[in-house]
């Protein structure tokens, strides 16, 4: 890696904001002098590769200029004001965002570990650039993992997995949480990593005239229609075979094993290559999902239907837009190529508006003041096992596992858990503590005259937003 590859990926770009990332590339580099990472590499190949990362999804110009200099708070004399007066706020800001807290300031490593662990978490409320530098370092950082002792090896691979990984899926970015996923089980679990990678190929070998067979098919359908269209083959992440395993599934088990994408122009034509798809091949009926009707909750959008291929091998096929399939690869991160101007804001404003998690991370952000209850309250509401319920008008709405009716009126308005006097569920009437699951479909039941919370739902609601309402009331 070198700078002039980095410069490759910025052809596009404005002539002035290229300045100013080889101006930021110079100042790095300088500063880092000297400097070696524990591969022996001189240490300005961290941030360029990192920087490079970016590049390749198109990021903005302060964000790749931050990238380049984002450890040189922590490593060098120069400082925040200097940053600013070289470059811009913008970019001062993101290198703050990104740097870790002095441990001068912290009495324990424990204690500094958990404050630049709310840090990082919190960076997204206010600069969603953050996390995605973030994600960007730790992406290259586990690339390179082998030269770390065995100990810290373990230790980088579980934070990846605890906070990383989580922060990847929140914001729609699956092609890094998939790499995230594998490489931290890689040092994890390497005996079990290297089997399912094994496995995984001689499957994909195995499988390889199935699916050119069904390609040849799809694709002559589409031409014959008139349809412009790319076609892809993916086969599921090591860690996604990891994790359906120790469930206890088989591998004849995962119906998305293997999976054929097909990139589209407009929506209406991924329901017309539906029908075609199903045309040729027999699909399982429980296994069709339409993400373009009912985006996951990371905005994540797509066709699923499972068919049986050739040889009676199951096949997943997921049919989507290319614009979904930029936004299904990246997630929020794909807002760099999808808009050009105001990119911050406008990230920003769709955390806001349309993330679930956002204003749930806010409030617990809001209620714990304590570092060790943030990260721990955390990680058992927004990065413990998800459940997806139904709302009467049939949105989708995001619960940690244990989560309540109560919960759930009061994700849908404070007002609603206020007056709340009963619920059903799935058309048949439960207690107030019925703990929901995956799938069901909620009706609260209201009353404006009601007495309003009682104090003991404080204990049967899950999440830091209900059980603080429940509060609030019972405090006025």
């Amino acid at each position: 890696m070198n700078f002039e590859k980095l410069l490759e990926l910025l052809k596009d770009y404005a002539k002035e904001d290229v300045e100013l990332v080889k101006k930021a590339y110079n100042y790095a580099d300088e500063l880092h002098r000297g400097q070696f990472r524990q591969s022996g590499d001189a240490y300005i190949t961290h941030p360029l590769q990192v920087a490079y990362i970016l590049a390749e999804m198109h990021a903005d110009r302060d964000t790749l200029c931050a990238a380049l200099l984002h450890d040189t708070l922590e490593d060098t004399p120069t400082t925040k004001e200097d940053i600013a007066e070289q470059f811009n706020k913008n970019v001062a800001n993101l290198v703050c965002g990104v740097t870790k807290l002095s441990k001068m300031n912290f009495s324990t490593k424990e204690e500094q570990n958990l404050a630049n662990t709310r840090k990082i978490i919190t960076g997204i409320t206010d600069d969603v650039r953050i996390i995605i530098i973030k994600l960007a370092d730790r992406l290259h950082n586990m690339r390179t993992l082998e030269f770390k002792s065995e100990f810290k090896q373990k230790e980088n691979a579980l934070e990846t997995m605890e906070i990383f990984v989580p922060l990847a899926y929140y914001l729609g970015a699956y092609r890094i949480k998939s790499e995230l996923e594998d490489l931290a089980l890689r040092y994890i679990k390497p005996d079990m990593y290297k089997r399912i990678a094994e496995r995984k190929m001689n499957i994909e070998q195995a499988s390889k005239k199935c699916l050119e067979e069904m390609l040849i098919k799809i694709k002559s359908i589409l031409n014959d229609n008139d349809i412009p269209y790319e076609i892809k083959i993916r086969t599921k992440n090591i860690y996604g075979i990891y994790k359906r395993l120790s469930l206890g599934d088989k591998i004849a088990d995962i119906h998305d094993l293997l999976a054929i994408k097909i990139m589209l122009n407009e929506v209406d034509e991924c329901y017309r290559v539906l029908g075609y798809v199903h045309s040729l091949y027999h699909p399982i009926n429980d296994k069709f999902k339409d993400y373009i009707c009912n985006p996951k909750t990371n905005m994540y959008q797509s066709l699923h239907t499972t068919v049986f291929g050739p040889s009676d091998r199951l096949v997943q096929t997921q049919i989507r837009t290319f614009n979904m399939d930029l936004v299904a690869s990246y997630g929020l991160i794909a807002y760099f190529s999808l808009h050009k101007e105001n990119v911050r804001d406008v990230m920003q404003e769709e955390l806001k508006s349309k993330y679930q998690f956002f204003q749930s991370l806010i409030e617990i952000n809001r209620v714990f003041a304590d570092n060790q209850d943030f990260v721990k309250q955390v990680k058992s509401e927004l990065f413990a096992d998800k459940i997806y319920v139904y709302t009467t008008k049939g949105d989708i709405l995001e619960f940690p596992k244990g989560s309540t009716v109560i919960d759930f009126a009061y994700k849908i308005h404070t007002d609603l858990g206020n007056t709340m006097v009963a619920a059903s569920v799935n058309n048949e009437m439960v207690p107030l503590n019925y703990v929901l699951k995956n799938k069901d479909r909620v009706r609260i039941i209201k009353d404006d005259l009601s007495y309003g919370p009682r104090k003991e739902w404080e204990e049967m609601a899950y999440t830091s937003y209900a059980k603080k309402r429940i509060r609030e009331f019972n405090k006025s």
